[in-house]
């Protein structure tokens, strides 16, 4: 007996005294548990402090399992007597439930009417089991107008909590960013978790809470956008399908970037209904496209300033050089149309710029050769990702003899270059890239689109754009024709030219054919945009830069199936480039946390920070 009892009490000497202390941490561990906290997440900016993304109280309610009484399902007919839930917010809940221990709250309602959130506190005495709870929510206050540039939030998916081991992704409710800017800087605008450090029983409830850390908010993203230039601009392209971009020609800032028609981002915050996404995904105007650097179009004639630049820096277009324009071009047994039948005559390069003149065009490149084309085409920014700070951007696609051997496996013809001469053929580009050639153009210097200027209270480092060592001599001449174009009669935008004085506009209106007409189509006259249906009307396109005589913005819009005789890709352009120098949003004192002076190295956790070098092929 004596032996027993010593037995027992050396075991009881090691647990209490040797191994008293890890046992203590380790029951220690089991009372004490930390639960996540979601820090709100940062606000995006405008230049001038208007918060284009911000938090808002977020009114719910949620059920815990094991105090519904009468049980879950009588629980939620109770609730659905107070407030409507649908047999999807039922089914989810069922869902979650199950997938959960039966102590866990799991919410049945968000983002509530102070209403309905009344409603439910009202009728609580009956409602056993059920929680009211406030939190916060993204929020959205100009909806459409910026949600091709801002994205939106929604539920992490099960793909993206696999790549992502911040512990916030596995929160549940958590979202994060999906598109736009809140994509590009989530990791930034996500901020840190905090935590609730509690005191369960040996269940897993909760007893009491002993101690939080409530985290660290997201950073503000701040942008270079203006949010009045930016409403202009979806005031006036309305519900077309359409482009537009304002940038500064000195500093690449983008003033404003829409795409329309948009949609509701707060839609996805929330859910979206199966009839909401139905229209979003059959709407042939395509909402969801981000038309400005998602869509690649043929630039038409708003690629010719390129080529006419590359003439006159070959010494091909000299100021003596002419090209008579009969109406037709005849290369190769193909017959290369010039809009104005009949032909415009003999002119030169700014007349042909002035009269967007094809004969002239295509002449000038066959003598040109692709290669020159090409090289001055990506010396204008086309051809490449600008590299705008959102996902997704398309690189376009400028052609040349490798690519098409590669491509084809076929040698490039001159036929090729003639298409290419007058921006049709293989070239695309994104309007993103149009505004970036024409800025090029208006300052000579290799100045490429910003989006963002600060993160946080750290602004990110740009360096100045240098020059793109044109001579003077061929800027001159190439932007001469460019304001005959708006600004003298018998220019393709005269009709819609700026009239008022100081603020006149140059630029170069374009056409993207959609298709080829044959010749019993163009007999019958049936090649007249006004007279066919709405998707077989060629595209419109406007790039152009003001004020004529000190160029700082300029502007890109582009109109699908829009090229009807009233231009509004013109008359729209003008509208929103008058409406912006009236304003002048780049000399107004701006809301940035940080000045020049204070750059910092550029932030480096952008999503898409490193980028695959883009293909030539195009995208």
């Amino acid at each position: 007996m004596a032996a027993v009892f010593a037995v027992l009490g050396g075991r009881l000497y090691q647990l209490q005294v040797r191994e008293g202390e890890e046992y203590r941490m380790a029951a220690e561990d089991n009372r004490i548990s930390e639960r996540l906290i979601a820090p709100p997440r940062g606000r995006i900016i405008d230049r001038f402090g208007v918060e284009l993304a911000n938090n808002r109280r977020n009114y719910r309610v949620l059920i815990v399992a094991e105090q519904a009484s009468e049980g879950v399902d009588k629980a939620l007919d109770t609730i659905s007597k107070v407030i409507q839930i649908t047999p999807q917010q039922r089914k989810k809940v069922l869902r979650d439930i199950a997938a959960n221990k039966k102590f866990v709250p799991v919410p049945v309602a968000e983002n509530m009417t102070w209403e309905e959130f009344s409603r439910i506190n009202l009728h609580l005495p009956y409602l056993p089991g059920v929680q009211p709870d406030v939190g916060e929510s993204r929020d959205y206050p100009f909806g459409k107008e910026m949600v091709h540039v801002l994205g939106y939030v929604a539920a992490v998916s099960p793909k993206e909590q696999a790549g992502d081991k911040d512990p916030l992704m596995s929160m549940p409710g958590m979202r994060i960013g999906k598109r736009g800017i809140e994509k590009e800087y989530d990791a930034l605008v996500r901020g840190r978790a905090g935590a609730s450090r509690v005191e369960v029983n040996a269940y897993g409830r909760i007893i009491r809470e002993l101690g939080k850390d409530a985290g660290v908010m997201g950073e503000d993203v701040y942008l270079t956008l203006d949010r009045q230039v930016q409403q202009k601009v979806a005031e006036t392209l309305g519900e077309e399908s359409a482009a537009c971009v304002v940038m500064d020609v000195h500093t690449g800032d983008v003033i404003a970037l829409a795409s329309t028609p948009g949609f509701e981002p707060n839609w996805f915050n929330v859910g979206l209904t199966g009839a909401q996404w139905r229209d979003l995904t059959t709407d042939d105007h395509k909402p969801l496209l981000n038309k400005v650097m998602g869509g690649a179009y043929p630039p038409g004639s708003t690629f010719k300033p390129a080529v006419a630049l590359a003439a006159i820096e070959a010494g091909i277009a000299t100021p003596d050089y002419r090209v008579t324009c009969t109406g037709v071009y005849n290369f190769g047994g193909n017959a290369f149309h010039c809009w104005k039948k009949g032909g415009h005559g003999t002119l030169d390069v700014q007349g042909a710029l002035q009269h967007s003149c094809n004969v002239f065009f295509a002449e000038t490149a066959r003598r040109l050769g692709i290669d020159k084309i090409e090289e001055m085409a990506r010396r204008l920014g086309l051809g490449a990702p600008t590299g705008i700070e959102l996902p997704g951007e398309r690189t376009g696609l400028i052609p040349s003899r490798e690519w098409k051997q590669k491509t084809y496996k076929w040698g490039w013809q001159q036929g090729d270059t003639i298409s290419v001469g007058i921006g049709q053929g293989y070239v695309t580009v994104t309007p993103m890239q149009l505004c970036t050639m024409i800025a090029r153009v208006a300052s000579g210097k290799a100045v490429s689109p910003r989006l963002v200027h600060s993160v946080g209270d750290r602004r990110l480092a740009r360096p100045e754009a240098p020059s793109l060592g044109f001579s003077e001599e061929a800027l001159a001449r190439v932007r001469q024709g460019l304001n005959m174009v708006c600004n003298v009669p018998g220019g393709t935008a005269y009709a819609w030219r700026i009239t008022q004085p100081g603020f006149e506009m140059a630029g170069k209106t374009g056409t993207a054919q959609v298709r080829r007409f044959s010749r019993e189509e163009r007999a019958r006259g049936l090649t007249r945009n006004e007279n066919l249906e709405w998707k077989m009307r060629d595209h419109a396109l406007y790039v152009a830069y003001a004020p004529v005589a000190d160029p700082k913005y300029a502007i890109v819009t582009l109109i699908e199936h829009g090229a009807v005789p009233a231009h509004p890709n013109v008359s729209f352009s003008r509208d929103i480039l008058l409406f912006c120098q009236q304003r002048d949003p780049s000399r107004l004192p701006t809301a940035y946390p940080v000045t020049a002076a204070e750059a910092a190295p550029a932030v480096p956790t952008r999503q898409s920070a490193v980028r695959p070098a883009p293909a030539k092929e195009g995208g």
